[in-house]
């Protein structure tokens, strides 16, 4: 694998990272629930913990790393904004899908089989962790969900 390859599938990984960062900058923004925001807050820093390790990994291989997501990813985060749910409920569908996705699946696509064995590593513990996040936010939808339930239901009762 040559080393310039790796650098270029590394950055293509970064601009995901970045993406990644971006987007939870705005749910954050959207919240309303502080104990919520908190938990946003610290997935967002472990992506730019991410972040770093990656540049770090490009430098040493002699590359020059990305410093953002992209034109074309810029443009995507951009507009994605306004189509950040209100609800907390949304807020962290929107999050699931957005780790799960993109965070995932399509950072598997990139790094496929261009990667060096230091770098696969690398990547591998990232997106261990990214699959942590994803579990993570589904156990956070299922107890919102079960409190909106709750919620509902006692409000229902207080109105009969």
């Amino acid at each position: 694998m040559a080393g310039n390859d790796v650098v270029q599938t590394l950055n293509e990984f970064l601009k995901g990272q970045y993406m990644g960062i971006h987007a939870y900058e705005y749910h954050i923004q959207k919240l309303t629930d502080q104990d919520l925001k908190r938990e946003f807050q610290r997935i967002q820093q472990e992506h730019k913990n991410h972040a770093l390790k990656i540049a770090e990994r490009i430098q040493n291989l002699g590359g020059k790393p990305v410093d953002d997501e992209g034109f074309i990813q810029s443009v995507e985060s951009f507009l994605s904004q306004f189509m950040i749910p209100k609800t907390a409920v949304g807020i962290i569908e929107s999050a699931l899908k957005g780790e799960s996705y993109y965070g995932i699946r399509i950072s598997e696509d990139i790094v496929r089989g261009d990667l060096d064995h230091e770098s696969q590593l690398l990547i591998a513990e990232i997106l261990d962790k990214d699959r942590e996040h994803v579990h993570y936010l589904q156990q956070l939808l299922i107890q919102s969900n079960q409190n909106y339930c709750a919620n509902t239901h006692t409000s229902r009762k207080e109105n009969e």
